[in-house]
């Protein structure tokens, strides 16, 4: 009974005469319910079905400002790890090159090198013996073993010397037994400073014969076998100039990119402070309207 009254339903009603009559309104409603029902469907399933459309590039002026941060930014860190090394760097050369340098002009040695003999050589072990070494392979600890070396020395210079020489017993030795050092400081690191090949050389058995020397003209008593006055000014001025100009560079560039009170100072101009004060015209304006005001009145 069912199916056939659902058959009956979907079929056209026909009229008395025979003729199918047109739908009725609830029924074409319900048609047109179930196409809109279709149709949205159908347009879920191809918009679904269609590819995803790709996002359109970058423009380029994007991607150059892109670039720019990023140069910036490593820039940045660059500069930041040149100033800290910078700082690092001058610390670690003022005891070791600035030092003595300063001290070396201060002692103020004749370039000119004189001549020298060895008269006592002495090795010793141990703290209290080492009271002082004319070299110490090391500046900052206490020398445990040293070669102590007295020397005396003629103002005569070696190169005339060596033209013409004399008997070693006959000459008259401006200052006699004094220290004899490597160097200013007495001390130096490898493979510069060899404190084993600079007791050969000038001590043992060479004692006694003549070799150049640097004498101080400030500290007569103060003698060296090492000694160049432009190897001296250059190190000084290098180990000053070089790590103070990559940090005053670093932290310039770093503060006038980063410090909005340096980007303002040095953009800043005059018109500024003119603004604060009226012009010309302004003032004019002003006496103008004063005047009206007056006739009015």
């Amino acid at each position: 009974m069912s199916i056939h009254q659902s058959t009956h339903s979907s079929l056209p009603s026909i009229g008395p005469s025979g003729s199918p009559t047109s739908p009725t309104a609830s029924e074409r409603g319900g048609f047109s319910g179930t196409a809109s029902l279709q149709n949205s469907k159908l347009s879920i399933n191809s918009s679904s079905s269609k590819p995803a459309s790709p996002q359109p590039p970058a423009a380029p002026e994007e991607e150059v400002v892109t670039f720019l941060e990023k140069a910036k930014f490593y820039t940045s860190l660059c500069l930041g790890t040149t100033a800290i090394l910078s700082v690092f760097a001058f610390l670690f050369l003022i005891p070791f090159v600035v030092d003595p340098a300063i001290s070396t002009i201060v002692a103020d040695y004749d370039p000119v090198p004189v001549t020298c003999i060895v008269v006592d050589h002495s090795y010793a072990e141990g703290l209290r013996n080492c009271t002082w070494s004319s070299c110490r392979e090391g500046c900052t600890t206490a020398p445990l073993k040293c070669h102590q070396l007295l020397v005396n020395y003629t103002k005569i210079p070696y190169h005339e010397w060596q033209k013409e020489p004399k008997d070693i017993t006959e000459v008259t030795w401006d200052v006699g037994d004094t220290r004899f050092f490597i160097n200013s400081e007495g001390c130096g690191y490898p493979p510069r400073v060899n404190c084993t090949e600079f007791a050969k050389q000038f001590g043992y058995t060479h004692m006694g014969e003549p070799f150049p020397c640097f004498y101080s003209r400030a500290y007569p008593e103060l003698v060296i076998s090492r000694y160049s006055w432009e190897d001296n000014l250059k190190h000084l001025i290098l180990s000053l100039i070089i790590p103070n100009v990559l940090f005053a560079i670093s932290i310039g560039v770093l503060s006038y990119w980063y410090c909005p009170c340096c980007d303002k100072a040095c953009h800043k101009t005059t018109r500024i402070y003119a603004e604060k004060f009226p012009s010309k015209e302004d003032k004019l304006l002003c006496r103008s309207d004063d005047e009206d005001d007056e006739l009015d009145y």
